[in-house]
């Protein structure tokens, strides 16, 4: 009987969804081990165009989150790895982000698609409005975060508050994913509003680093 031949992933970045559709996977769950291996509070990935960035970040995603689906990850590399999947495989919180869309011709239109980014992964942390660990200013907060009009102030310091929060919910501390940050400063550059974007993205990155609430922040770009 003829081996089945896999589908090609064609566009596909979501490590999960390859993973269950029967899609060909190129193995590079040994970039989880170099991560933990090489540690840093800090972390910069950076690679070619078209080396499978964004289906990295979701990788990593994937085996650190809590409530992660182990079955994911059987029969790839890191799987060998028992004890690091004991130790770190779905026992974090995690806040993951993408910033590759965020083309824009103006500094305000990639203000506000940068603030939609937020948005979306407040939607996916929404459970938190419901936690018992969480104050009501604490609720208070992250309810602005849903809202497609905020502040400057309570944009760069979004990550910070996300981050603060899931730590308190978890009473663990957070592992955060930045996918593609240097896409809106090459636009930026190109479109001449690179000092107001810069100082975004500085304020964005810089609230949560200044923190003891995170594990790992990982920046992939290319």
């Amino acid at each position: 009987m003829a081996e089945e031949v896999k589908k090609l992933p064609i566009g596909i970045e979501s490590f999960e969804k390859i993973r269950r559709d029967g899609f060909y996977y190129v193995d590079k769950t040994g970039l989880i081990k170099e991560l933990l291996e090489n540690w840093g509070e800090a972390n910069l990935f950076t690679r070619p165009r078209r080396f499978g960035k964004s289906l990295n970040m979701s990788m990593f995603q994937y085996f650190f989150e809590i409530g992660c689906d182990k079955s994911l990850f059987d029969g790839l590399e890191i799987a060998k790895d028992s004890y690091l999947c004991e130790q770190y495989m779905g026992k974090f919180p995690v806040v993951s982000i993408s910033l590759k869309d965020i083309d824009a011709n103006n500094y305000e239109t990639a203000r506000s698609m940068a603030i939609k980014v937020i948005n979306q992964e407040a939607r996916r942390l929404q459970f938190l409005l419901d936690s018992e660990k969480l104050s009501e200013y604490d609720k208070q907060l992250f309810s602005v975060l849903l809202q497609p009009d905020m502040d400057d102030k309570s944009l760069f310091y979004s990550l910070k508050e996300i981050t603060e929060l899931l730590c308190k919910h978890y009473e663990k501390k957070v592992i955060v994913l930045i996918d593609e940050y240097d896409v809106p400063l090459a636009k930026a550059n190109e479109r001449g509003y690179y000092d107001r974007m810069i100082d975004l993205i500085r304020n964005l990155f810089g609230t949560v680093l200044k923190t003891n609430d995170y594990l790992y922040f990982a920046v992939l770009s290319g």
